[in-house]
């Protein structure tokens, strides 16, 4: 077997075992937090980059009671747009985008409706969303996957990302983007949209519930003995300690 094909198939083993762990810790099969359809799917994704979910879902909110339907938000006046989601990171800039975002899609699709996807491949999907300007790779699984659509696509957001990098299953320097095609292809290419689903929330939890950015709780992660920088850190910080007692 060539050594890259070598190395491949051990991280899709690793990928699958660190599944499975956070799985037994997390619950699987993990219920979906929404049921919208896919094209207020989109805005809400949208207004979640960079921001914390009770502040995208409370301009969501503010959005759904102000405008009729999202025909009504495209022609309102972007200022109005940007006061409503003023809790958002960005909201000069996300006012605008969302309102570009939904003419786009209304100019490509003839109407607000994407569930036309729903019998798309995921990849073409994908790809026709992403021709978009201003949505990307996790904005157009997030569409796919979290959407009643309910299609296989693997989000991955910064949480997913940070334990994916801790863990090896990508380098250092792979950023979010093109995360998403390295992580899918180490998974079963069969599994279902609950499946994928479920590998995107059990690594994202864990980053916010164990993995944290800054002082993860190494000693109380169940994939310990699979993350290299885990193993790192704790053998640092048991050092520490020796050289403490025995100075």
């Amino acid at each position: 077997m060539p050594e890259s094909t070598l190395a491949e198939s051990t991280l899709a083993e690793k990928a699958l075992a660190i599944h499975r762990r956070l799985c037994a810790v997390y619950g699987c099969p993990i219920a979906y937090f929404h049921d919208l359809d896919p094209v207020s799917e989109l805005v809400s994704s949208l207004l979640s980059h960079r921001t914390r979910n009770a502040e995208s879902g409370r301009a969501f909110k503010a959005l759904r009671a102000r405008f009729d339907d999202w025909e009504a938000l495209i022609a309102a006046p972007t200022g109005e747009v940007q006061d409503l989601i003023a809790g958002v990171t960005w909201p000069e800039l996300k006012a605008p985008r969302i309102q570009a975002v939904l003419r786009a899609v209304r100019e490509r699709a003839g109407s607000l409706d994407l569930a036309f996807l729903r019998e798309w491949p995921v990849p073409e999907a994908r790809a026709w969303l992403e021709a978009i300007p201003g949505i990307g790779p996790k904005t157009s699984a997030a569409v796919l996957s979290f959407s009643r659509l309910r299609m296989p696509a693997l989000p991955v957001d910064s949480h997913h990302h940070r334990v994916a990098q801790r863990t090896g299953l990508i380098g250092p320097k792979v950023d979010v983007g093109p995360a998403h095609a390295i992580l899918r292809s180490q998974l079963p290419p069969d599994w279902d949209a609950q499946a994928l689903y479920d590998n995107h929330e059990v690594l994202m939890l864990h980053g916010q519930r164990c993995c944290f950015h800054r002082n993860p709780a190494c000693g109380a992660c169940a994939v310990l003995d699979l993350c290299p920088t885990g193993q790192a850190r704790s053998g640092a910080r048991a050092m520490r300690d020796t050289v403490a007692l025995h100075p």
